[in-house]
């Protein structure tokens, strides 16, 4: 796989995954002297209302996380300091980006198997979802993942 660097900030590596799964948004910035100001709002920047923010922290360079699906939830994952990688599988093809810009981030919608690596020292990680937690939204067995992606086409 060849390295794009896409017009935003995310390095791009790819095998293309089906269209409308996974894409960039680019959040506004507003910027002053004092620095710069960026905001979401659910509905206007984000294909989806907003039911639950969660983030990662201190996690370990050489660690992964992820490593599922969700039958019904869409997410966007947002670097806000530091980098990492999010590999994204749609069951057929993958795709690489590594996050970096605060302003940008991953959209990635149901039926999408995704995971994290390469975090940078320091790195924080926050990902907006569509819905409240719920176990049973989850795929975590790959095989399990491609037997519903397969139902679904």
């Amino acid at each position: 796989m060849s390295e794009h660097l896409s017009n935003l900030d995310a390095g791009h590596r790819d095998t293309p995954v089906k269209a409308g799964s996974v894409k960039l948004i680019e959040l506004p910035v507003i910027t002053d002297p004092r620095g710069d100001l960026t905001f979401v709002e659910g509905g206007r920047h984000l294909p989806f209302d907003i039911r639950r923010v969660y983030y990662l922290y201190n996690v370990p360079v050489d660690s992964s996380r992820g490593g599922h699906a969700h039958r019904n939830l869409e997410q966007v994952i947002f670097a806000l300091s530091g980098s990492f990688r999010v590999i994204i599988d749609d069951g057929q093809s993958r795709s690489e980006y590594v996050l970096r810009n605060p302003r940008q981030g991953l959209y990635v919608n149901r039926l999408i198997w995704r995971e994290m690596d390469m975090f940078s020292q320091g790195a924080v990680c926050m990902v907006l979802a569509s819905q409240a937690y719920d176990e049973a939204d989850y795929y975590r067995n790959y095989d399990d993942f491609l037997k519903a992606v397969a139902e679904a086409s």
